[in-house]
C-alpha cells in the first residue's frame, strides 16, 4: 500500500462515522482510528476532581465547610494541554519547578514544558492568579486538553 493510498483512507475514515479501519495486504498492515478516545480521557479526570470534595461532605463534623469547598473550586480556571506529548515541570533536570502549588502567575508567564516530537513546547499561563494545584506527575505523558494546573484567578 502507497502512501497516496494511505492519506486517502485517512481522509475517508475522517469524514465518515467509522470508528476504526484495519487494510492488510501482501506489504504489510495498517491500522487507523478515529480521535475519539480523547473525549473519554479528558472527561476521566474531571470525575476524578469532582469526586474528591464529596469526600469531605461525607464526614459529619466538616458538614459546614463542605458547601465552600465547591463553591470556591468552581472559580478556578484550568491551564490545558494544548498538545500530547511528555509533562515537564522543569526547562532541564537542574533547574528549578516553572510553577508549584502557590506560585504567582501572570499572563505569558511559563509554567511548564511539552514535549512532542523531540521538540520542547513552552506552556505559558493565559490567567492571572496563583497555581492551587498541579494535575499532572513530571515527565508524565499528556493528552490533548488533560487539565495540567488549577489556578485561583487573581
Amino acid at each position: 500500500m502507497d502512501l497516496k493510498q494511505i492519506h486517502d483512507l485517512i481522509k475517508v475514515v475522517n469524514k465518515s462515522n467509522i470508528g476504526e479501519i484495519s487494510i492488510e495486504d501482501k506489504d504489510g498492515k495498517v491500522t487507523i482510528k478515529q480521535k475519539e478516545e480523547k473525549v473519554t480521557v479528558t472527561t476521566s479526570p474531571a470525575q476524578v476532581y469532582a469526586s474528591a470534595p464529596a469526600a469531605p461532605a461525607a464526614a459529619a463534623a466538616p458538614a459546614a465547610s463542605a458547601p465552600v469547598a465547591p463553591a470556591k473550586a468552581d472559580n478556578f480556571i484550568t491551564i490545558k494541554s494544548p498538545m500530547i506529548g511528555t509533562f515537564y515541570r522543569r526547562t532541564s533536570p537542574d533547574k528549578p519547578m516553572l510553577a508549584e502549588e502557590g506560585t504567582e502567575v501572570k499572563e505569558g508567564k511559563v509554567v511548564c514544558i511539552i514535549e512532542a516530537m523531540k521538540l520542547f513546547n513552552e506552556i505559558e499561563s493565559e490567567v492571572k492568579g496563583t497555581i492551587v494545584k498541579v494535575l499532572v506527575e513530571d515527565a508524565s505523558p499528556v493528552e490533548f486538553d488533560q487539565p495540567l494546573f488549577l489556578v485561583e484567578p487573581a
